[in-house]
């Protein structure tokens, strides 16, 4: 990352960690110093941390992995919804049910009662009274906030974005029991050790979750770019290997039209066969006399 870059984490308050008395002991090497009884960030790791994270999510999304974010804190929510949405990944704003990763079967049949729900009630040929429609779009209204986010997801996701462990715990079990890698921004009151790839950082403004997952999901864009030039390349080839082996079929298998179209040409006799019985070459036989041993 450039100077330019480095202003920019600045700016949006990045370094900026909580009061002294409130910090975990194993986020010393990623604490500056101590300014008016404030942790201060070391921006060093925090650089070094988004750069690690986005050579992996750039990694796993070409190798057709999914990501998922999660970000249920109220600074964090329209970050999450937008920065997700702009790299077409699924995200949680709302709030994590336990088992969304562990008990992926529950949470499908939720989704596919929330399905027939939006069906029953955009049929407008039943007749349903007031009490009924308010009971179906109030249980409607709860299912689609808590998995919205996760609605297309179809497998378990190879990486999980995380704005505040400590908040979404629940969410950093499951992945760590699955698992699944887990990248997070770390704030001075958090433990890094639950964190497969920690980004030092302030997790209360919004600015500062701004400027680190817009960044995280630049790096999504870019394998998703990778992933589709080299599905288009194999696509290609495929196709090419499929006309080539075509068009050696054809070669090969003469159609019946071709063959008639051919003139007739009656195979060639064998060498000597048409020839006359005196033309024909007879074997000579040569007869040596045996030698008399003289007596």
């Amino acid at each position: 990352m450039s100077g330019l870059q480095i202003k920019e984490l600045i700016e949006a308050g990045v370094h900026f960690g909580h009061r002294s008395s409130r910090w975990h002991p194993a986020m010393a090497p990623y604490i500056h110093q101590k300014h008016n009884k404030n942790h201060v960030i070391d921006l060093r790791q925090t650089v070094r941390g988004i750069v690690r994270a986005k050579h992996f999510l750039e990694h796993i999304v070409e190798a057709g992995h999914e990501v998922v974010f999660v970000g249920t804190k109220s600074q964090a929510r329209e970050v999450v919804r937008e920065q997700s949405g702009r790299c077409g990944m699924h995200f949680c704003v709302h709030r994590w049910l336990g088992g969304t990763l562990t008990n992926y079967q529950t949470i499908r049949s939720r989704l596919r009662r929330l399905e027939e729900l939006e069906k029953e009630l955009a049929d407008e040929s039943v007749v349903r009274t007031k009490k009924e429609i308010s009971k179906m779009e109030r249980e409607r209204r709860k299912i689609f906030r808590n998995l919205e986010g996760v609605r297309n997801m179809n497998r378990l996701p190879g990486a999980l974005i995380a704005v505040d462990i400590r908040r979404d715990e629940i969410a950093v079990k499951e992945a760590r029991g699955l698992n699944i890698p887990i990248i997070s921004i770390v704030d001075t009151d958090c433990d890094p050790n639950l964190v497969d790839l920690p980004i030092p950082g302030n997790d209360d403004a919004y600015r500062s979750i701004e400027v680190i997952l817009s960044q995280l999901a630049d790096s999504i864009i870019a394998g998703k770019d990778k992933l589709q030039a080299r599905q288009q390349e194999e696509a290609a080839k495929k196709a090419s290997d499929e006309e080539r082996a075509s068009k050696k079929e054809k070669e090969r298998t003469v159609s019946p039209e071709e063959a008639r179209s051919k003139p007739y040409t009656p195979p060639q006799p064998a060498p000597g066969v048409d020839q006359t019985e005196e033309v024909k070459s007879k074997p000579k036989i040569v007869v040596t006399p045996d030698k008399k041993k003289e007596s």
